[in-house]
């Protein structure tokens, strides 16, 4: 990965989701069929929030999830690497007593790490991992951030069906006189670490750089520094579910594929 990226990736990822940021924050809500149906219940499940608990939402775009946090209770300590995108997630805040947003960059540690050694029983990190150039910088912080029993929970595209060396496909065919249609995916890369520009939501003014990491590459740098896996949900829509009415978008024609996945890390004991 280090090989093929550019100089300043961070900067220009930075900058395209300061561009983004009113367009995403008009479309990523309550109502999103990826947030209400795979990313969010499963998030909650893992995460087994407590009343009362210290949760840091990192790269947390306009707080969606930051809000949906302090709701359950929690007391929220919320950033993003970009000004515009805390500044929506300010003007959309319900709980204000209950979340401080900062600007902060999750690829420089020592900026996350003064946020304060052992004070968060949990972190998650919402659909952001494969939008950082880094992310061992992260992973060495969060070590010190969490409390000796905190546990880390994280959702991102599966980087074996969703990724940007995929393609989704609709194949017709005569099965015995019927004409029937099969869906299916097309994927012709993964193991390779690449970034590449893509578009989160169609439409959005500026493509951002997508850094396509397998699986291995995810969970590196946490086991590296002593987290373990103890939880894993790999998340696809039911088969009766219809986003919209384009067949080659997530729904119910792919349920045999999940676009997501959730997963929980924790320290290792001793």
């Amino acid at each position: 990965m280090d090989r093929e990226r550019p100089s300043n990736a961070n900067e220009e990822t930075r900058n395209a989701w300061e561009e983004n940021a009113s367009f995403w924050d008009d479309r990523m809500g309550e109502g999103n069929d990826f947030v209400e149906v795979l990313i969010w219940p499963a998030t909650e499940r893992l995460l087994n929030l407590q009343t009362g608990e210290n949760v840091l939402d990192i790269a947390c775009g306009n707080g969606l999830y930051a809000r949906k946090l302090a709701g359950l209770g929690a007391n929220v300590v919320a950033f993003d690497f970009s000004p515009n995108m805390i500044e929506h997630a300010i003007q959309r805040s319900d709980h204000p007593s209950h979340i401080q947003y900062l600007v902060l960059d999750a690829t420089d540690e020592e900026a996350l790490l003064s946020l304060g050694e052992g004070i968060f029983d949990a972190a998650i990190c919402s659909m952001a991992l494969f939008d950082m150039s880094e992310i061992h910088p992260l992973f060495r912080a969060l070590r010190s951030l969490l409390k000796v029993n905190g546990r880390f929970v994280f959702s991102i595209m599966h980087p074996c069906f969703n990724n940007p060396h995929m393609t989704l496909m609709a194949e017709q065919e005569d099965q015995d006189g019927e004409i029937i249609t099969k869906y299916s995916i097309k994927v012709n890369g993964y193991i390779t670490p690449t970034i590449k520009h893509g578009v989160a939501i169609r439409g959005q003014p500026k493509p951002q750089l997508y850094f396509h990491r397998s699986l291995q590459e995810i969970l590196a740098p946490a086991l590296e520094v002593g987290f373990v896996l103890d939880a894993l949900e790999e998340r696809s829509f039911p088969p009766d579910h219809v986003s919209n009415r384009n067949p080659l978008s997530w729904g119910g024609h792919f349920h045999e594929f999940p676009p997501i996945l959730v997963a929980r890390m924790v320290p290792k004991k001793g």
